[in-house]
């Protein structure tokens, strides 16, 4: 452990104790998305002294992305979201181990990732498909799972919540996950962060453009909003959402709370 880390973390070591902070540091996460809620999940963790952290994403940054996703700034549009966050995320501590993997998880690419190499795994997935499969993947591996349910339409807050996938309410994505579980027969429950809030109608101008765009395939379910070039896949619709970052934020620091909480009980 070198002289600045030790110094950057010295706020989080009161707090956490030393054990625990070791035991961060020696912690291997993974995060599927990094857009709105995997991003600031990012920030959080290397910010609290994680330093073996690997990004997956396949999107590019788009204007669209600004208004809630850290890596997005009007100078690097166009740039791959995970180079963008990585280099960020280095900015904070030079000496953490930052994996960016510009790639999707789906059918085709899910036996890339060993997922028995990761202490935890965070699904800030968008596409519901993929988002399944990687749960269910998760389930089956030593990975702890955490997972990010409907962070758009939202404009609270305060509705935020964690709890057991089985007990969450008023989600429309929370929903359409566990009836895809249960249709698959994949046993097992695990903490989401959600919100209680029931999705915020969209505004007449934001109708209009969902209507006229032709990647668009409804308001209801999303974990972030997506707007980006690729992460549901060759050929797949995509499913464009309002979000807002003090909702999309929220979400993020509570599954980064959810994996340093998680360390500090376990050494308590």
């Amino acid at each position: 452990m070198n002289d600045f880390y030790e110094s950057m973390t010295r706020r989080a070591l009161m707090v956490m104790g030393k054990t625990a902070l070791e035991r961060l540091r020696k912690t291997r996460v993974i995060i599927f998305g990094v857009g709105g809620v995997g991003s600031w999940c990012a920030e959080g963790l290397i910010r609290s002294g994680c330093v073996d952290l690997t990004i997956v994403d396949s999107d590019v940054i788009c204007t669209t992305n600004i208004n809630r996703q850290i890596e997005a700034t009007a100078r690097n549009i166009g740039a791959v979201k995970v180079e963008e966050l990585a280099k960020r995320l280095l900015e904070i501590n030079p000496s953490c181990r930052v994996t960016p993997l510009h790639a999707s998880y789906d059918e085709q690419t899910r036996r890339s990732f060993d997922l028995d190499s990761f202490d935890y795994a965070i699904d800030a997935i968008d596409s519901l498909q993929d988002k399944v499969l990687l749960i269910e993947q998760c389930l089956a591996s030593r990975a702890r799972l955490f997972s990010s349910m409907g962070a758009a339409s939202k404009i609270d807050p305060t509705k935020i919540k964690i709890d057991l996938l089985s007990r969450t309410r008023n989600c429309p994505l929370a929903r359409s996950v566990r009836r895809l579980l249960r249709k698959g027969n994949i046993a097992g429950d695990f903490l989401c962060v959600y919100s209680e809030e029931l999705p915020v109608a969209p505004a007449l101008d934001a109708t209009a453009a969902l209507n006229d765009d032709p990647d668009s395939s409804g308001p209801d379910e999303s974990c972030d909003g997506h707007d980006g070039a690729t992460s549901a896949g060759p050929g797949a619709k995509k499913r464009i959402n309002g979000s807002l970052v003090q909702v999309t934020g929220i979400f993020g620091f509570m599954l980064c709370g959810l994996i340093i909480n998680d360390i500090v009980r376990s050494v308590r």
